[in-house]
């Protein structure tokens, strides 16, 4: 069963743009480390990819740059799943700064199933129906009182 997963990051200097703050194409990065980070906590990471012969690709975001974030800020980037159906599994990601409580970033994903070999559409094994399971709804995502974190690796 799938689960809200935080990772903390603290934002480095090559994170910042000429205008001072976080790059966009950060953000995109983030989104890639963080959902990579959940996948293989859930037991599907890159290895079992390969030993399935198939794959979660990118096909969609939708991202909202909604505050700034600088050098030396703590965020944690959280991220769930929030839909699934044969083919297709969609991603939610907001990352939150806690020192002034608040949500810099939204964004989703959708990501298809294909397998390897062909980059064809594939539906989903149950193994990938079983690890990629919706958000329950007793679980509220933005109440950031509550503490998902991952070990950063």
């Amino acid at each position: 069963m799938s689960t809200i997963f935080d990772l903390q990051i603290t934002v480095q200097p090559e994170h910042i743009d000429a205008l001072g703050h976080v790059n966009n194409v950060v953000y995109m990065q983030w989104m890639q480390q963080v959902a990579g980070a959940h996948i293989n906590q859930l037991g599907l990471g890159l290895k079992q990819y390969l030993e399935l012969k198939h794959a979660m690709v990118a096909v969609e975001h939708h991202v909202q740059y909604r505050k700034p974030a600088f050098v030396g800020e703590r965020l944690i980037l959280r991220t769930w799943l929030s839909d699934l159906n044969a083919l297709y599994s969609t991603r939610q990601y907001v990352f939150y700064r806690p020192q002034d409580q608040a949500v810099v970033f939204v964004g989703n994903t959708k990501w298809a199933c294909v397998e390897i070999a062909s980059g064809r559409s594939k539906r989903m094994s149950p193994t990938f129906i079983q690890a990629y399971q919706p958000l329950v709804a007793e679980l509220n995502p933005m109440d950031f009182s509550q503490c998902y974190l991952a070990e950063a690796k």
